[in-house]
């Protein structure tokens, strides 16, 4: 199981918690909810498309104020994860008029509105951080390099935009590969012996998780010389892949640390009986305790209520680094405004109210609001329907004796040396010489690449 994944459905189960809860949004109507396992897989996120389309049975619902029968009327969606899923779910919820709303499928791919006139995301598209990877990469001169990425939508698409951003900066790069998690093992050992046998030091890697560990559980059979890691968000952000020392100082951009008043104590208020209510939390508790509850698990010892949540520490407990979560909560608050403002006026709201199951076209020229006409979704966007939000530079780091560090935030400037640093919270200054390098890299392309001057700060696109 996916206890980060886990911790992503039960953030959004305590933003409609705090949200019934509320007087000044949706008063007197209480919003029900339903939680799918997309298992990763596209037939999966296909299945759970069409039945919010047509209101099958629930998979997770705690709550007894909505019926089932009123479950075909689902007025919107709150993921994918994927982009790959989330681009084959709109497909279908698209043709039903039902919003999507995801908190973490970055593929500039999703931005096409012609294509997905129902999907919205709460973070900015790769677009945007294929271009800051780039830059970061130019800033330090690291002009000869290596690139990795998943065989997916998100790895094609992402590594795409950022080798075109590179090409432009004058960066080289050595090699290109791709691979995918269900690939034979030839596969990646086929891309491991290529970083072996590289002489790019520096390495961008625009890959999911799954690939990445699978990749670094290759690696570390015969571990290549040290390398500087480039991450993309969905893997940067996890703090889990310090337990692989050649990830240490790696850096890329990510979503912005965040708190969430009362979602810890939501989290760890779960019982044996709570648990039991439910497949995905029965499946958690039995794989965090190896115990069985009520006889669930064959072979297990039986759970006997000495189990205690507070004392486990797993993604799904650790609430420090609270990024994707967040965007989580603001996707789940944007829907509600949206039916709030469909459906309510400034006393009340219309319990009567019944969704359209068509939506009508979105206005593509209003200026820097993108409105959904049916659920008055409305987010601060950019003329091409982008969110806009910033971005954190960030590095994994190790504590001296090799324990797993901080996410640490880095702000971007010129040193008097005309050289590119990092400045820490500490108020030092750390150029590309504390990244495993003794100089800058050089290009051995045909042409030597010329290292700007850099007179003032590394200026990043507006989202990101």
């Amino acid at each position: 199981m996916n206890f980060r994944e886990l911790r992503f459905a039960r953030a959004m189960e305590f933003t409609i918690h705090e949200i019934n809860n509320r007087t000044d949004l949706l008063p007197g109507i209480t919003l029900g909810y339903q939680i799918h396992d997309t298992c990763f897989e596209v037939l999966m996120a296909m299945k759970v498309a069409f039945q919010y389309a047509n209101g099958m049975e629930l998979i997770f619902n705690d709550t007894d104020s909505c019926s089932k029968s009123a479950a075909a009327a689902v007025p919107a969606l709150v993921g994918e994860t994927s982009s790959t899923l989330s681009m084959s779910m709109s497909r279908v919820l698209g043709l039903f008029g039902i919003p999507q709303v995801s908190h973490k499928a970055t593929c500039a791919c999703l931005s096409n509105k012609y294509q997905f006139p129902n999907f919205f995301r709460a973070i900015p598209s790769d677009h945007h951080q294929a271009a800051a990877l780039a830059t970061i990469v130019k800033r330090f001169g690291w002009t000869w390099i290596g690139a990795v990425r998943s065989d997916t939508d998100y790895g094609n698409y992402g590594m795409a935009s950022f080798l075109k951003a590179a090409q432009d900066l004058g960066i080289c790069v050595e090699y290109s590969e791709v691979f995918y998690r269900t690939q034979p093992r030839s596969k990646v050992e086929r891309v491991a012996n290529v970083i072996r046998r590289s002489t790019a030091r520096v390495i961008v890697a625009f890959v999911h998780d799954s690939e990445l560990r699978l990749l670094l559980e290759e690696l570390v059979k015969q571990p290549p010389p040290p390398l500087q890691w480039i991450g993309s968000e969905a893997w940067i952000m996890d703090p889990s892949f310090l337990r692989f020392n050649m990830c240490a100082g790696a850096i890329g951009f990510g979503i912005p640390r965040s708190v969430i008043p009362g979602l810890r104590e939501f989290l760890l208020d779960l019982s044996p009986e709570q648990a039991l209510k439910s497949p995905l939390l029965t499946e958690f508790w039995e794989s965090s305790f190896s115990c069985s509850l009520k006889g669930s698990s064959e072979g297990a010892r039986e759970c006997d209520g000495s189990e205690d949540i507070r004392a486990l520490q797993n993604p799904y407990t650790d609430t420090s680094q609270l990024r994707i979560t967040n965007l989580v909560y603001k996707a789940t608050c944007a829907i509600a405004h949206a039916i709030h403002g469909v459906i309510c006026n400034d006393t009340q709201c219309d319990k009567s109210a019944k969704f359209t199951s068509r939506q009508p076209p979105i206005n593509h020229h209003s200026g820097p609001k993108t409105e959904n006409m049916q659920t008055n979704i409305t987010m601060e966007t950019s003329l091409l329907g982008e969110i806009i939000t910033a971005l954190s530079l960030l590095q994994q780091t190790q504590h001296p004796m090799g324990k797993p560090g901080p996410l640490l935030h880095h702000g971007l400037g010129p040193s008097n040396k005309q050289e590119a640093y990092v400045e820490l919270g500490d108020g030092n200054q750390y150029s590309s010489h504390h990244f495993y390098f003794t100089g800058h890299p050089r290009s051995v392309c045909g042409l030597e690449v010329v290292k700007e001057e850099l007179d003032s700060p590394t200026t990043f696109p507006a989202h990101g």
